[in-house]
C-alpha cells in the first residue's frame, strides 16, 4: 500500500480515477483486538456520495464507504501472463464471437447485436467492442427494441480482469437494474502440449468430420437441438466435430467441437459418456482435434468454461490451459412494453 516519508498509510486516489486499475485497504472492523483491516484490487467503477465501487477480476463488485479507507493507490494493469499465447481481450473476443457466429446480426456503432433463435445467450446478446455512437441509455433502449422484435429477452454480453475489459460498463449496467445471469472464464493455452497428449490418451480412435451427425447430436447436452442451432454449431472459418464411438451403435462415448481460425483453435461441446469418465476420453478428443488445428497452421487454444466446473477446469489446467478473462451476461430489466420474450437456453460455455 501507499505509505508516506512518516511512516503512514496515505489514500492517493480520488473520484478522478475512476476507470483506472487500483489497490485499496479499507478498515474492516474494531475489536478487542485492535483495527482489523481488508484489501481490495480491482478496477474503481464509481465514488459517488460517499461510497466507492470496485470491480474486481471475477466480475464481483465490492462496495467501500470512503470514510473507512486508510490507503489507496492507482496501480499498472496486471502484468503479462508468463505462460501461454500472449492476447488482448478485443482480439479473444472477436475469435471467440467468430467461433459461435449468430443467425442474425447488427450494428450498432461498435456494438454487434446478435440473435440465434434463443440458442445460447452468446449467439443471443449484445458484443460491445467499443462506442455504440449514440449514449449508453439510448443504446440500451435500442437493444431492448431489437431483441423484443424477435421475441428475446436482452442480453449484453461483457467481460472483466484483462486489460482493455468492460468493468466500468458492468457496473452501468448494474446501475440501471441490469441483472448479470451467467459468469465463466475464457482460458488460453499452446496448442502443441494438447496434442502431444495423443499417444498417452488411452489409444480410442477417435473420428473427426465436418459435420455433426446424428451420433453426435445424441451425445450432445442441449438435446432436441434445431435447424437454427446446427447454424450455430455449423458456423466458424473452420469447424471440426470429433467422436469416439462407443459400443454398438448408440450415442459416442466422447465428442468435442474444435473451430480454427487463423492461429487459434476453440475447444467446446466436450462432453463424455458419465459411465465412461476418467478414462481420458476428455484428453484423447482434446489432442485429436489439436492435432489437426496444428496442420491447419494454429498454434494457441483458447476455451470457456464455468467456475463451477471443478472436474473440467483441472483437466483444462493439466494440458496447460489458464484464465485469462471473465464474461458475463447481464440480462436487462422486465418491461411490459414490447412483446414478452422467450427464455435463452441455459448456456454453458460451449
Amino acid at each position: 500500500m501507499e505509505i508516506s516519508a512518516a511512516g503512514r498509510l496515505v489514500v492517493r486516489i480520488t473520484a478522478a480515477d475512476v476507470g483506472k486499475r487500483v489497490s485499496v485497504r479499507r478498515l474492516a472492523e474494531t475489536g478487542g483486538t485492535g483495527a482489523k483491516f481488508t484489501d481490495t484490487v480491482g478496477v474503481l467503477t464509481s465514488w459517488t456520495d460517499g461510497v466507492l465501487l470496485i470491480t474486481q477480476k471475477d466480475g464481483r463488485t465490492v462496495r467501500i464507504a470512503e470514510t473507512s479507507l486508510v490507503a489507496g493507490k492507482v496501480v499498472p494493469p496486471a502484468p503479462a501472463r508468463r505462460r501461454g499465447p500472449a492476447a488482448s481481450y478485443a482480439e479473444l473476443a472477436r475469435v471467440a464471437a467468430r467461433a459461435w457466429p449468430p443467425v442474425e446480426s447488427e450494428r450498432l456503432g461498435d456494438w454487434e447485436l446478435r440473435a440465434a433463435g434463443g440458442f445460447t445467450r452468446r449467439a443471443n446478446s449484445v458484443l460491445p467492442l467499443g462506442d455504440p455512437g449514440v449514449p449508453l441509455d439510448a443504446a440500451l433502449a435500442a437493444v431492448r427494441r431489437w431483441y423484443g422484435e424477435r421475441g428475446l429477452p436482452a442480453y449484453v454480453q461483457t467481460a472483466t480482469g484483462a486489460e482493455g475489459t468492460q468493468e466500468l460498463l458492468c457496473a452501468e449496467l448494474e446501475r440501471r437494474g441490469w441483472v448479470r445471469e451467467v459468469t465463466a472464464e475464457l482460458w488460453t493455452g499452446a496448442l502443441a502440449p494438447v496434442a502431444d497428449r495423443a499417444e498417452g490418451a488411452g489409444g480410442a480412435g477417435v473420428v473427426l468430420s465436418r459435420t455433426a451427425d446424428e451420433a453426435w447430436l445424441a451425445r450432445y447436452q442441449r438435446k432436441g437441438v434445431s435447424e437454427v442451432a446446427l447454424k450455430v454449431l455449423g458456423g466458424g472459418p473452420s469447424v471440426w466435430f470429433a467422436s469416439v464411438p462407443g459400443e454398438g451403435e448408440g450415442a459416442p462415448a466422447a465428442i468435442g467441437r474444435c473451430v480454427v481460425d487463423g492461429r487459434w483453435a476453440s475447444f467446446a461441446a466436450v462432453e463424455v459418456d458419465p459411465a465412461l469418465r476418467r478414462r481420458g476420453l476428455a484428453t484423447t478428443v482434446m489432442a485429436a482435434l489439436a492435432g489437426r488445428a496444428l496442420e491447419e497452421g494454429a498454434s494457441a487454444g483458447w476455451l470457456q468454461v464455468e467456475s463451477v466446473n471443478t472436474g473440467a477446469r483441472e483437466l483444462y489446467a493439466r494440458l496447460g490451459f489458464a484464465p485469462h478473462h471473465a464474461y458475463h451476461h447481464y440480462r436487462a430489466p422486465e418491461s411490459a412494453a414490447g412483446p414478452a420474450p422467450r427464455p435463452a437456453e441455459v448456456e454453458g460455455p460451449s
